[in-house]
């Protein structure tokens, strides 16, 4: 009796398009198509793409921070999918603000890919004194400048491969290591920044991908590609940013993972902007929101609330 029922349900869930947004820059790309091949080996083959161009490609010429911070990535693609022109939004989960419209909810996280940042053009213990370093991240910056205060700095925009083309007008650039692995380049010199040496940024490496809060049908098939382990880091990541402020402006990161029993290990990092009080934080918790936060309100206490902002 109950058999038949069930086989409609699924076969009706299968047959459910999903269009989904993404920036149009080769590694957005690469990441909706993953997440396209990911639904697809789960039997979703109705999947296309919707590629939006956001205002933050387009203005290459302005800093991120000046433009309203990380968000200005990911809100026209949530737009396609709060008027109806997606269904499904894919982001890198580091660039999603911590908080989102209540409309939308993260159906899935995939396994997360390696969340280390990387220097490429010189090793960091070869670097000369004096070095100059482009990166537009102020949280690379400040980690850099506390292991090496001699270092310069200049900001560096635009998609991944013009990024490597000004590789040589630096002594070294910092990048993500997931783009570089996502979209196969391997420069001549890449050197991994362990996770004590750089902390990542939340949700660095990772995926997230949203619907409609109400739309339970695509809700159910995202949450087929979702994996346990990556969405547990990565959302007491997430809590730790929400309870700093939800886009704080203070360099800020975060990185957890899971243990054997299921209990989550997180490093916070909270700095002052010009870098002179560099804060981290270790804790561990079986909760990755109570640990988020507890693992936020620990650095404040320690020093964070008279950080100041800027």
């Amino acid at each position: 009796m109950n058999a038949s029922p069930s086989h409609c349900a699924t076969s009706s869930i299968s047959e459910v398009e999903l269009r989904i947004a993404t920036r149009g820059s080769a590694l957005a790309r690469w990441q909706a198509d993953h997440v396209a091949s990911l639904l697809a080996a789960r039997g979703h083959h109705d999947v296309t793409l919707v590629v939006i161009e956001t205002t933050a490609d387009r203005r290459l010429d302005v800093p991120i921070d000046a433009m309203g911070g990380k968000g200005v990535f990911v809100k026209e693609i949530q737009a396609a999918v709060l008027d109806g022109r997606a269904d499904v939004a894919v982001h890198s989960a580091k660039d999603l603000p911590a908080v989102t419209p209540r409309e939308l909810v993260i159906a899935a996280v995939p396994e997360r890919a390696d969340p280390r940042d990387v220097l490429v053009g010189t090793r960091l213990a070869a670097l000369a004194p004096g070095a100059h370093i482009a990166t537009g991240s102020i949280r690379r910056q400040v980690q850099l400048r506390a292991a090496r205060p001699d270092l310069r700095f200049s900001g560096l925009r635009g998609n991944i491969a013009t990024r490597l083309t000004r590789v040589g007008e630096f002594d070294a650039i910092v990048m993500a290591k997931a783009a570089l692995d996502r979209l196969g380049l391997t420069p001549d010199v890449v050197d991994v920044l362990d996770v004590t040496v750089m902390l990542p940024q939340v949700g660095q490496g990772a995926l997230a991908i949203e619907c409609r809060s109400d739309d339970h049908a695509r809700r159910e098939i995202l949450a087929g590609i979702d994996h346990h382990l990556s969405r547990r880091a990565v959302e007491t990541e997430r809590s730790f940013l929400t309870e700093l402020g939800g886009d704080c402006d203070l360099p800020a990161g975060a990185y957890a993972t899971v243990d054997t029993d299921d209990g989550v290990i997180a490093r916070g990092l909270l700095a002052s902007r010009d870098g002179t009080t560099v804060l981290y934080e270790t804790m561990h918790g079986s909760d990755p929101y109570d640990l988020g936060r507890a693992l936020a309100r620990a650095l404040v206490a320690r020093g964070g609330a008279s950080l100041g902002r800027s």
